[in-house]
């Protein structure tokens, strides 16, 4: 089941309302029932496979809490390959086993592996990370092993963030599910309003851009110079619409509920470098490889160089995280790049900034830096929405080919939508990141609270009128405006 189908639009008030009305003590086992249908909607057979990971990890959880010694580490090895050996198998087996016969062709070797043709289960990284997150805080003593298999096993499936996260750790989303939550209005409507904005940003702008990005994307032969950077750039803000509106469709519906996940955007194209970029941008995958990759590999406590390699490892396997594909692990592999020379680049940024007579943090340097790591976050997109790397190296060596026939008034033409269809997908961009200026002004006026609080308090200080303005407009616009097909959000593949 996917947040922007009739279907959900259904099943959300049904569990709310039955939520509410049920006793206290078996609003657990409505929401674990309502998870397994929401999952079971897509490819009903998965869920066994989700069942053995909650029954594996919950066991082995129990055995390293009374475990001591060498006895905690096997049981954690134990389930850390269970649950990343289930993973390989879905995600990874046919493209290593692709690679693998190549090499064993070029070095003249038989190989016979079998092919398989595996349909990969809806959100299995993000589920398989939440998963593991859970065991290794329990290893490290963190968090005490839950003994409720009910209520693991919703800490896994719980439906808002099953397929695409956030990516939650015990210590903020387990104990949740043993509080009474009870119906409360301003959380409520607060938790709509969520779900509106996320709505319209996945139909009315993501989708709408996808038409532009796919017919270009999935026909690039036929595009060069022009077309290729509008694409790219129109994809930058899909990726960033249709990903950012799950989130918050994801964290309205939890908190209609009465439950808080945490934040994973934050108007990430604002970002003045490489490394801000990742503190905005899916910040539950971010913080999760910091704190389970990047700093048990040692962080920045170790030389310059073993430093330099941790950052590129961290962003390699993020990469393949995100898909078995040589295009995904180019671009984790670019990030690390980036964020590997930025860290050179440091003094040479200061020298500009001191012989142009700029303050630090300027606005003048906020905007190149904000410009700068929109372009290359924008260069590492080609690779990941590119198909191969054939791909993206056609994307690269056509980029500067065709701008002579550029014009202002065919721009619509070049990438094969009327021009009205073209300014339109442009008003949409200018609108969301006029926003979310505005966004960044107010919540860094007042960093006391947080920024979902400070938001909700300037929207309850307009009048009411223009408030209902603003969710009529919302509403009209999701229902006519649009993309009326039930596109899959873009991270469920992951």
């Amino acid at each position: 089941m996917i947040f922007n189908s009739l279907s959900f639009l259904i099943f959300f008030p049904i569990v709310t309302i039955g939520y509410f009305l049920l006793p206290y003590h078996w609003r657990w086992l409505w929401l674990l029932l309502s998870s397994c249908m929401f999952y079971m909607a897509l490819i009903p057979v998965y869920i066994l496979i989700l069942f053995l990971l909650i029954v594996i990890d919950y066991t082995m959880a129990i055995l390293i809490e009374n475990a001591s010694g060498r006895k905690r580490k096997f049981y954690l090895v134990l389930s850390l390959l269970a649950t990343c050996i289930v993973l390989f198998f879905f995600k990874y087996y046919a493209f290593v086993n692709v690679n693998l016969e190549k090499v064993a062709q070029l070095l003249h070797w038989n190989y016979a592996l079998p092919v398989l043709n595996l349909i990969l289960p809806i959100g299995l990284s993000f589920h398989t990370f939440q998963s593991l997150s859970y065991v290794i805080e329990v290893y490290r003593g963190k968090y005490k092993a839950e003994r409720h298999f009910g209520i693991y096993a919703l800490y896994v499936m719980f439906f808002p963030q099953l397929v695409a996260g956030p990516i939650e750790r015990p210590k903020n989303l387990l104990p949740q599910f043993f509080e009474q939550h009870n119906f409360d209005y301003d959380r409520v409507t607060g938790g709509l309003k969520l779900i509106l904005w996320g709505l319209f940003q996945k139909v009315v702008i993501a989708d709408r851009l996808s038409l532009v990005v796919n017919r270009i994307y999935d026909n690039l032969p036929n595009y060069q110079g022009p077309a290729l950077v509008i694409a790219t750039i129109f994809f930058a803000f899909q990726i960033y619409c249709d990903f950012a509106g799950y989130s918050d469709i994801a964290i309205g519906s939890a908190q209609v509920l009465g439950f808080r996940l945490m934040q994973n955007f934050r108007r990430p194209y604002l970002a003045v470098s490489i490394s801000d970029f990742w503190q905005r941008w899916h910040i539950s995958l971010s913080t999760w490889f910091r704190d389970y990759v990047y700093i048990p590999l040692g962080g920045n406590r170790v030389s310059k160089v073993q430093w330099f390699f941790n950052i590129l490892i961290t962003f390699v396997l993020s990469g393949l995280w995100h898909g078995a594909n040589w295009t995904f692990l180019a671009w984790g592999g670019l990030h690390g790049a980036y964020y590997v020379v930025s860290q050179w680049a440091q003094v040479l940024r200061d020298k500009i900034t001191k012989v142009w007579g700029w303050k630090e943090h300027s606005g003048i340097e906020n905007f190149i830096s904000v410009v700068i790591t929109f372009i290359l976050v924008c260069f590492a997109w080609v690779f990941f929405r590119s198909q191969n790397i054939e791909n993206a190296s056609y994307v690269f060596s056509h980029l500067f080919l065709g701008w002579n026939k550029l014009s202002l008034v065919s721009l619509g033409g070049i990438v094969g939508v009327p021009q009205v269809e073209f300014i339109y997908d442009i008003c949409l961009i200018v609108l969301l990141m006029g926003l979310h200026i505005f966004q960044e002004k107010m919540c860094s006026s007042d960093i006391s609270k947080g920024e979902l609080a400070v938001l909700q308090s300037l929207w309850a200080k307009l009048p009411g009128y223009v408030r209902w303005i603003f969710y009529v407009v919302g509403i009209w616009m999701v229902m006519n405006w649009g993309v009326v097909a039930d596109i899959p959000f873009i991270y469920f593949q992951f």
